[in-house]
């Protein structure tokens, strides 16, 4: 906490933007510096995250990456996960992003086509609060995995 507490305005905007591409995310996460504590700091980010707009959201959401499955994932999983991916940009008109914390690796392939098709059915507000939801879920955990690196909030994609 202490080097996040203490990091340049220019370094901490940048290790915030890896943790999510959103300028206000992360401009009002750093504005309400010190912390007392990773609590504390994981709660401003959870408020910061509430209070984006849509356009803040498109925003963060253009710059995610699409999830990966793991390397030993068989090719028709990846065309069908293309497929979904396809299918859900079309319909919503930005990137399917779903938090996949804690999950091995031999349970993504299933949550992750489960998740975007049962998605698929949502109504645009629907999603956009769901996606909205899984955002902040991945800024919580690469900030968290951000803070446990090197004693610092560097970069973790």
């Amino acid at each position: 906490m202490e080097h996040f507490n203490t990091a340049s305005e220019e370094d901490l905007e940048q290790a915030l933007l890896s943790c999510l591409r959103s300028h206000r995310w992360a401009r009002r996460v750093a504005e309400h510096r010190p912390y007392p504590d990773v609590d504390s700091l994981l709660a401003a980010a959870d408020e910061a995250a509430y209070d984006l707009t849509w356009s803040d959201l498109s925003e963060a959401l253009a710059a995610e990456p699409l999830p990966t499955l793991p390397p030993d994932a068989y090719s028709a999983a990846h065309t069908a996960l293309g497929a979904a991916h396809a299918a859900y940009e079309a319909r919503f008109g930005h990137m399917f992003v779903i938090c996949l914390d804690g999950l091995s690796p031999s349970e993504t392939l299933d949550r992750l086509l489960a998740a975007i098709r049962s998605r698929l059915t949502n109504d645009p507000e629907e999603e956009r609060v769901v996606a909205t939801e899984e955002l902040r879920r991945l800024a919580r955990g690469r900030l968290l995995h951000a803070l446990r690196g090197a004693g610092n909030c560097a970069s973790n994609h």
